[in-house]
């Protein structure tokens, strides 16, 4: 038996619950996880509650990211060894393998054996936030040397991690965040600029920053009415990526900038590219050299034990975290 984190029922964090469940051996092309810690997201938040694109067969499981040890192997995998310490990059399907708990059967193909550096907390809070960030900006908006890219919401970790993406392929990183009180902490983090929304004009600034061509790229998970000022914000020929949508009011389509500047507004999800092979592949290579080379680095805010997964997934929707909220096992 094993301590897995499960719902019954849909709900606030307090639907959360640990339970002692049989889990069965890795089926055909997976790995069983001896879990050491796991990464919380806000995705797993709009599953529990229902408002995700997957919906839960209850009893379910979820989770997206962990790091352990692999305990056994199922038919047809190769390259990997019992006790070899891996890390998770999303899968497909967060109900048929959840991570939250002792142990988790995963896909082998999204299986990676992370730098030896990473302590197990940092190597739980890698894959979702780079691989979300990377196929926004580098496989869908093309960004590069040169070009500049607005980040709402820069303090969450995919946020940051875009920051750090950002820097790496020699573009600009404007960093948005709604008070002051994260701008220092985005600034050391490697924002270029840091514009605070509840004190400054958004659009107005970038395009400052920008010598008034506005922006290349708008990378944000909030849609809502905002999205009418951050096309605003773009420039000539400009992408608005929205990998979310956190804001309870309906998003318009902002027809006018769209019309006058040529810009695409693209929906997406970071499983375009865990489902694409091949930009799976490079998504794991740019990041695994990323981590060794230094550039890039999870930056992380408070460590929980499974014992306090509620008041975790608490914290992480309480918007006050500058980085990644991770729970060890």
């Amino acid at each position: 038996m094993a301590r897995i984190v499960r719902i019954h029922e849909l709900g606030g964090p307090e639907v959360l619950r640990i339970d002692d469940v049989e889990v069965p051996p890795p089926g055909p092309g997976e790995i069983r996880l001896r879990v050491k810690a796991l990464g919380l997201n806000r995705a797993e938040s709009m599953f529990r509650t229902g408002y995700y694109p997957e919906s839960p067969d209850f009893p379910a499981r979820l989770g997206y990211e962990a790091a352990g040890l692999v305990e056994a192997l199922g038919a047809g995998v190769s390259g990997f060894a019992v006790g070899d310490a891996v890390s998770i990059v999303p899968p497909l399907s967060i109900t048929r393998w959840g991570t939250y708990g002792e142990v988790a059967n995963v896909p082998a193909e999204v299986t990676v054996k992370h730098p030896a550096t990473l302590s197990w907390t940092e190597a739980a809070a890698v894959w979702m936030q780079y691989v979300t960030a990377y196929g926004a900006l580098v496989e869908i908006a093309g960004l590069g040397r040169g070009d500049s890219v607005l980040i709402t919401a820069a303090s969450s970790s995919v946020g940051l991690a875009a920051i750090q993406i950002a820097n790496r392929v020699g573009a600009t990183s404007i960093a948005a965040t709604r008070t002051a009180a994260k701008a220092a902490a985005l600034r050391d983090a490697g924002a270029a600029h840091v514009i605070v929304t509840d004190e400054e004009d958004l659009a107005a600034r970038a395009k400052a920053i920008t010598g008034g061509a506005g922006v290349r790229a708008v990378f944000d998970p909030v849609g809502g009415p905002a999205v009418n000022v951050l096309a605003e914000a773009l420039g000539q020929g400009g992408i608005l990526v929205e990998y979310g949508a956190l804001s309870p009011d309906p998003t318009p389509f902002p027809l006018f900038p769209a019309l006058v500047k040529g810009l695409a507004v693209r929906g997406y999800q970071y499983k375009e590219i865990v489902s694409d092979p091949v930009r799976l592949e490079r998504a794991k290579r740019f990041i695994v050299d990323g981590l060794a080379d230094g550039s890039l680095k999870p930056v992380i805010d408070r460590v929980f034990p499974l014992d306090q997964i509620v008041e975790a997934t608490r914290y992480l929707e309480s918007n006050q975290q500058i980085g990644k909220i991770v729970v060890t096992v």
